[in-house]
């Protein structure tokens, strides 16, 4: 049997007090490199391609290309459109994230003022990880941990490769916390609503375009064959935020972006069908991308960017990017209220938490402890 070096947390052998019982709540964004530099760029890029979740190819193949040829081109042309959206406070994915974990420990404080729920932010790829923010969770006291991947539509290469993360995580640990995921919120009316709400009131400021495009970043398409829902909540989600918009088939168009290869990808693609809508006579495009949580690279720079000029080349006039719900009172609400719905049935979230009632059994279980130390000497 090989010797299993599992974590732990002091407390239960050696006389030290146990910290205070928290329910964690943590989110798992993609991930960023540190900078926008080849140099961050290249280990970001090996750690995420690296992942089997995200390419279905046999490993050694999979090895040499990334290797030989991927790490080697493809580092500086990243970080070129990286730089293209750094800000100052750094990256836009992490620090729109960050805004947005510290969103939803407000509201839920506000919610459940008695409730000990800790609100985390890890990266799949990059940092901080899964791992360290879940060890570093449980040294506070978390002993429930809800797991909330910042996509709405599930996907093996996304939500799929965050719980893979989580269990990497558990096996390591010696008492892991009681676990919930929440798999996918592609259909929440409450998340439906925010979208709707925040187009909304980009269009009264900014006026309405003469069509809606709905660009969802993309897998290769043998993946819908061989079972992931991703396509079909993207649809459904498009379905739902059509109506309550109350737009009609032709108002509304769907794509899908960021394909790399020569593999067959979900489509329409979106680079393509900008410049199909731009020949028809469409002049004002209107894009949002509601699979992303947060503006990131692929929001801010491919359809921003590159995508407005692919439609101005093939004759429209502009191409305007409606921003994701980041930090916006509309997802700080609808999560808090997913979140809320998913830990039913947990101390920590019920509405009448006594907070002085669970210190005094963390005191009582100390006491246990000690007893039963004397005993054993």
């Amino acid at each position: 049997m090989p010797y299993n070096n599992y974590t732990g947390v002091a407390g239960h052998s050696n006389g030290q007090p146990l910290p205070p019982v928290q329910a964690g709540v943590l989110l798992v964004n993609l991930g960023t490199p540190a900078a926008p530099t080849a140099k961050a760029v290249r280990p970001y890029l090996a750690e995420f391609l690296s992942d089997p979740r995200v390419i279905e190819v046999r490993r050694w193949l999979w090895w040499l290309i990334l290797h030989g040829v991927i790490l080697r081109l493809r580092p500086s042309r990243s970080a070129h459109a990286y730089a293209k959206v750094w800000t100052e406070q750094g990256s836009p994915l992490r620090v729109g994230s960050e805004a947005l974990a510290a969103g939803l420990q407000a509201e839920l404080g506000r919610q459940r003022p008695n409730g000990p729920i800790r609100v985390a932010l890890a990266m799949r790829y990059g940092e901080p990880s899964v791992a360290h923010t879940i060890e570093r969770l449980q040294r506070e006291g978390v002993r429930k941990l809800l797991v909330l991947p910042m996509y709405p539509q599930y996907s093996a290469t996304s939500s799929g490769s965050v719980i893979d993360a989580v269990m990497d995580t558990y096996k390591t640990l010696r008492w892991p916390p009681e676990l919930r995921i929440v798999n996918d919120y592609h259909n929440d009316p409450a998340h439906i609503d925010a979208l709707a709400t925040s187009i909304e009131r980009w269009w009264r400021v900014n006026g309405r375009g003469d069509k809606l495009l709905l660009s969802f970043h993309g897998i290769p398409e043998r993946y819908l064959h061989a079972g992931d829902p991703y396509f079909c909540q993207c649809h459904a989600t498009a379905r739902l935020l059509r109506e309550r918009l109350r737009l009609t088939e032709e108002q509304l168009a769907i794509s899908f972006q960021s394909r790399v290869g020569r593999e067959r990808w979900l489509h329409p693609y979106t680079d393509q069908i900008v410049r199909k809508l731009a020949a028809e006579g469409v002049k004002r495009l209107d894009v949002a991308c509601p699979g992303f949580s947060v503006d990131c690279l692929e929001t801010l720079e491919e359809i921003a960017m590159q995508n407005r000029d692919f439609f101005i080349e093939a004759g429209g006039s502009t191409l305007r990017y409606i921003p994701a719900l980041n930090d916006s009172a509309e997802q700080v609400s609808s999560l808090a209220a997913l979140i809320l719905r998913h830990g039913q049935g947990w101390d920590e979230f019920a509405t009448d938490y006594d907070p002085a009632a669970a210190k005094q059994r963390v005191v009582d279980a100390d006491r246990r402890a000690k007893a039963l130390r004397d005993r054993a000497d």
